[in-house]
């Protein structure tokens, strides 16, 4: 251990407090004071909601580093877990057969994940890109012939995900207003945490009776899948099903949805890039826009988190067993170590290698969706409205600072 090397005691009053809010003036970029933390040193102490402490983690080497520790654990029950949120009393002895696999180590992630990971492998979900074309057109006409000015994300950007994520699971589409509005309340931050409890168990016994009845007439779907090969068979139970459905209802469409309307903001916003994806065809540089979007947005921007099971030397620190971590995506794809010029939206670099769907075995599972879901969303919206454009002045768009999923409540457009 060098001379140098450093820990943090987590009690000083002058920690700052995370998560800090971002400038009005530039809501596409990290919070300020994310940047300064990146350019001082890769971890920095920070204080959180509660009084507790974790380290923040702001370079992209270090991310990737502590994400492929086995050291570095997703289980939530662990010491030093860093909660986003104070936890219901009802939901504090949840077991663990109750919890998502997402909030696991392995071996049992693993063995959870490898169960619903076909149909998100890249030759599955790209034999659905035709229907989610139909999809994205069907909805783009509807939006054509409907009044104007039009708000983007109800019209739009929240049914795209929404309908595709209903086919691949075999939820009916016809229930998404309750799915969609539990939701909301699920991943907002200052919900109150017994509403978040019984928004999310409104969610899973409304799975659960699903399950039930794919089990009794299965049909073509990733949930009758679940039920026939795995509940049926004893190696889930029904409650660990619909916990896995939940998982992948909630972020199949929330995410995606947010994505499409902030990365369809950001172009308005910039419209050199915006012309140069609307007047292009080549489904490389629709690819390439997709990763650079992701990289430069970050939706998901409360951070990953993590807690130490086990002392890790890292960058002339040394991060304790039972202290937490927060892997700051949003920041470590803005690190100028990595991308050149980062604060600049470019579609035609190559941004493949960014964090915003994480890295090592907690990668997003759904990730090929996603990405051909969006690469149809930009191939096609900017082409077939070519006049698109904001309805309202930029600063009136209202932006989710106040939840874990960033994006806007509504993006009224008009062509």
């Amino acid at each position: 251990m060098t001379s140098t090397m450093t820990t943090a005691d987590g009690g000083s009053p002058e920690l700052s407090e995370y998560p800090m809010p971002r400038a009005a003036a530039n809501p596409f970029d990290p919070p300020p004071a994310l940047r300064t933390f990146q350019d001082t040193g890769p971890l920095r102490k920070v204080r959180l909601w509660n009084g507790e402490t974790a380290w923040l983690v702001t370079r992209y080497a270090e991310q990737r580093q502590l994400l492929a520790d086995p050291r570095v654990s997703a289980d939530i029950g662990r010491p030093g877990f860093p909660h986003q949120t104070r936890i219901a009393p009802a939901a504090e002895g949840r077991p663990r057969t109750g919890l998502s696999f997402i909030s696991m180590d392995d071996p049992e992630h693993s063995r959870l994940r490898r169960m619903v990971t076909a149909p998100f492998m890249i030759k599955r979900v790209e034999a659905m890109r035709p229907s989610v074309q139909r999809v994205v057109d069907g909805l783009i006409d509807d939006l054509l012939a409907g009044p104007q000015p039009a708000d983007l994300v109800d019209a739009f950007a929240l049914p795209v995900p929404s309908l595709v994520i209903c086919r691949l699971l075999g939820v009916p589409y016809e229930d998404h207003d309750f799915f969609q509005s539990n939701t909301k309340i699920v991943i907002k931050r200052d919900t109150p945490p017994e509403e978040r409890l019984a928004a999310t168990q409104r969610l899973q016994a409304y799975l659960d009776d699903l399950m039930g009845r794919k089990l009794a007439d299965p049909g073509d779907d990733l949930l009758s899948e679940l039920a026939v090969e795995r509940v049926q068979t004893g190696e889930l139970s029904r409650e660990q099903a619909a916990d896995i459905a939940r998982l992948l209802l909630i972020a199949g469409h929330e995410t995606t949805a947010n994505m499409i309307a902030l990365g369809t903001l950001a172009l308005l916003r910039h419209p050199d890039q915006l012309a140069l994806l609307r007047d292009n065809d080549d489904p490389a540089l629709v690819a390439g826009a997709v990763e650079e979007l992701l990289r430069y947005l970050n939706i998901a921007h409360s951070g990953r988190r993590r807690a130490v099971t086990a002392d890790i030397e890292i960058a002339d620190t040394v991060v304790r067993a039972g202290e937490g971590l927060i892997l700051v995506n949003e920041i470590a794809n803005r690190d100028p170590a990595v991308f050149t010029d980062p604060d600049r939206l470019d579609i035609r670099r190559n941004a493949r290698q960014h964090v915003a769907f994480g890295f090592g075995v907690h990668q997003c599972l759904g990730q090929p969706l996603a990405r051909m879901e969006l690469q149809v969303v930009y191939g096609t919206l900017y082409r077939r409205i070519p006049a698109l454009r904001l309805a309202v002045d930029f600063d009136r768009v209202q932006f989710k600072h106040d939840g874990f999923v960033y994006g806007v409540y509504e993006l009224p457009v008009t062509w």
